[in-house]
């Protein structure tokens, strides 16, 4: 087994790097459809709605950061381009979103879909022994998994 210089497998880290650019290029476009709904929405929600959009777009300008810089200490180089975000993200794209439910959806959506991939990262970060990965994984989990349940309660439906 090769060891890179934090200790890992070396193997199991590109891998771990690989899967974290999923993720970067995810964030990276929830992250626009975050400033795209704290800047048209409207309504009569609209100073609650466009201050909470600011604090999630705040929130998920520092995850890319962390990402990015898990993505360098496992000796790989994190995606930077919108082409290769575009490429490999799932997370749904919102356009011209202003309607308020329309935007709570969306925000639930991308959550969905970035629970989904952390959680594949938690369990490979896990097997390779990777505690940093692990950690942060771990955490943004819990994080997101709040902001799902406090968006839910806010539709008025079950998590």
């Amino acid at each position: 087994m090769r060891v890179n210089s934090i200790g890992l497998d070396a193997g199991q880290s590109k891998q771990l790097g690989e899967q974290l650019n999923i993720l970067l290029a995810n964030f990276q476009v929830y992250y626009m459809n975050l400033r795209g709904i704290h800047w048209n929405i409207k309504g009569k929600r609209f100073f609650d709605l466009h201050a909470k959009f600011e604090e999630l777009y705040d929130d998920a300008n520092l995850k890319v950061d962390m990402v990015a810089e898990r993505v360098l200490t496992l000796g790989e180089v994190p995606l930077h381009t919108f082409e290769d975000y575009i490429k490999v993200s799932k997370v749904p794209q919102g356009k011209n979103i202003s309607q308020d439910e329309k935007a709570i959806r969306l925000i639930v959506d991308s959550l969905k879909e970035l629970l989904r991939i952390e959680r594949e990262i938690l369990h490979a970060s896990d097997e390779a022994k990777d505690e940093g990965t692990n950690s942060m994984m771990s955490d943004f989990i819990t994080q997101q998994e709040k902001t799902v349940w406090m968006m839910k309660a806010w539709l008025a439906e079950e998590i």
